[in-house]
């Protein structure tokens, strides 16, 4: 009988202390791991890196192709660029030049 009293009292000195340790083990392991933890949070900001890296990529091509659309304005037009348009679409050589075909392009269509 007097074993089973001092096994009581003995275990209200240890239930506040296990039940700490138990919550703060619960919340360290949700800071960590959870869907909101410290391993997404990592995982969320290299997708956001590769993101804004892909983001600046396609900037620069739509840049690119402004700056070509802004050169065939037909108040004004680049010569140069007009003459590239014309000889790609109409596959047009001028008899002074050399035609080198890479490997790995289709030929062109006749």
């Amino acid at each position: 009988m007097m074993f089973v009293h001092e096994m009581r009292r003995r275990a209200r000195f240890l239930v506040g202390p296990l039940l700490g340790a138990a919550l703060t083990s619960y919340f360290v392991y949700h800071t960590v791991e959870g869907e909101r933890g410290l391993l997404a949070w990592r995982d969320i900001t290299q997708q956001m890196r590769i993101a804004k890296d892909a983001l600046a990529t396609v900037e620069a091509e739509r840049d690119a192709l402004a700056h070509k659309v802004a050169a065939l304005d037909p108040n004004h037009v680049d010569p140069d660029l007009l003459d590239q348009q014309i000889r790609s679409t109409l596959d047009l050589v001028a008899p002074n030049e050399i035609v080198i075909i890479q490997p790995g392009q289709p030929s062109p269509p006749r």
